[in-house]
């Protein structure tokens, strides 16, 4: 099992920025995925970025290049998801995630681990 505990989240005004933080614990042997997802009220969630452990090789969802990065600490137990300019179509709920990766990198089945998420609402 692996053990994700998001912190990080909260209000700000639009254009504003917000570093979310990701505490990653457990057995995480061949889980060398992490990743971040959002999920709005009412929509489906929706992938935002990716990171291998090995590599440190980031990847991102069309939504997310140019504003969002991800990051990770050099031990990988933390990642992290620096958000700018942010508006109110960015207000969710951010999820942390892990896993061995499937078929496409931001795949969300790719991902078996998850964490309870952190929130982050952008008004004015």
């Amino acid at each position: 099992q692996v053990q994700l505990a998001e912190s990080g989240g909260g209000s700000v005004q639009p254009g504003g920025s917000l570093t979310l933080s990701c505490e990653v614990s457990g057995n995480t042997y061949g889980n060398n995925l992490r990743g971040w997802f959002r999920q709005a009220p009412g929509k489906e969630r929706e992938a935002i970025a990716a990171i291998y452990t090995d590599s440190d090789s980031p990847y991102y969802a069309d939504s997310a290049k140019g504003r969002f990065t991800i990051a990770q600490a050099n031990a990988r137990d933390k990642v992290y998801l620096h958000l700018n300019r942010l508006t109110s179509e960015d207000t969710a709920m951010y999820y942390c995630a892990a896993g061995p990766g499937g078929s496409h990198i931001l795949e969300k089945e790719g991902f078996k681990f998850w964490g309870q998420g952190t929130q982050v609402t952008v008004s004015s």
